[in-house]
């Protein structure tokens, strides 16, 4: 069976904030979004959110006809679904709940409409069993904040049928994103597997004393992560080889990778750890509110797409790249 591809409505299940994020992502675009969340107060919480990002997506550029009075917000899954081209879900991260919530989406969604998951580390080939017309099911897992960052992660399950995933990365480009395929169904896939063992790291150091919430930050923020944004590790570390590159790098420092400097397992929670990471990361908030930080964040992320895109473009390479 064929899937659609070119979507003009796009539905959002979940509006916490991944999912506001991927409805004000699908308005920016110029889509209709159908949008559902049981919580008391989800609808006004859901326009607070589309409202607070749309400053930065009008910085980024709207499609034609982008405005938040596209969105719709709906009291059934099955009327947020009907009707959709391509289907979201951002629903906690509970395997009975997606279980009981995939086999009711796909039971009145188009047998033609891709539906994806927002989740970030459990299987498809779990939750979707239930579900009617599993092939065209799959995980897109994208990145905070979701209507700017345009890395979305996509799974298949032991059904997902390969045009489903071809679709699905059509739909994601469409939507101004950088799909890529994780070719195994594995727990945490790609990203959140080298961000957990960072966050186990980070506690480590704060569990010791090593470092406060705010050094670690600074560590990242004034060291690797510059290099991060635009290199990546891999990369990085072939340059680290210099003329010899990466074979040279691995010869050189692939010893150390033996000594001791990383735990790997987590801390144990402990009260005391608990609050010493509130602590420092309430001194790091001060006075802002968090929809302040917010948008320090977005402009701040504009500014380095947009240095990102320029650099790359100087030198003959495109932003995908």
């Amino acid at each position: 069976m064929p899937f659609i591809t070119h979507i003009k409505t796009f539905a959002a299940l979940g509006s916490g904030v991944i999912g506001s994020g991927w409805v004000a992502r699908a308005l920016a675009h110029g889509l209709d979004v159908i949008a559902w969340d049981p919580a008391p107060g989800a609808e006004q919480a859901l326009r607070q959110r589309v409202a607070n990002a749309w400053p930065a997506l009008e910085k980024q550029g709207l499609a034609a006809g982008a405005a938040q009075h596209r969105l719709s917000f709906v009291s059934s899954i099955e009327e947020c679904v009907r009707d959709a081209d391509f289907i979201q879900e951002s629903a906690p991260e509970r395997l009975d709940l997606k279980l009981d919530l995939h086999a009711k989406i796909s039971a009145a969604a188009k047998p033609d409409a891709i539906i994806a998951s927002s989740t970030s580390g459990l299987l498809p080939s779990e939750f979707y069993e239930s579900s009617s017309h599993p092939e065209r099911c799959v995980v897109g897992h994208p990145f905070n904040p979701v209507y700017l960052l345009p890395l979305v992660e996509i799974v298949g399950g032991q059904r997902t049928a390969p045009e489903a995933i071809e679709a699905a990365k059509g739909i994601y480009t469409e939507l101004g994103m950088r799909p890529l395929h994780v070719r195994k169904e594995v727990p945490g896939f790609i990203a959140d597997r080298l961000l957990e063992a960072l966050w186990r790291e980070a506690l480590h150091l704060v569990n010791d004393g090593v470092a406060t919430t705010g050094e670690i930050d600074d560590a990242i923020r004034f060291g690797a992560g510059l290099r991060w944004s635009f290199m990546g590790t891999f990369l990085t570390y072939t340059l680290a080889g210099g003329d010899a590159g990466m074979r040279h790098f691995m010869q050189q420092f692939g010893p150390a990778l033996k000594l001791p400097w990383t735990y790997l397992p987590a801390p144990e929670l402990t009260e005391r750890l608990i609050d010493e990471v509130v602590d420092g990361t309430a001194a790091q908030v001060g006075e802002r509110s968090i929809a302040e930080l917010e948008r320090y964040r977005d402009d701040t992320l504009l500014a380095v797409l947009e240095a990102i895109g320029t650099s790359k473009a100087r030198h003959g390479m495109t932003f995908s790249e």
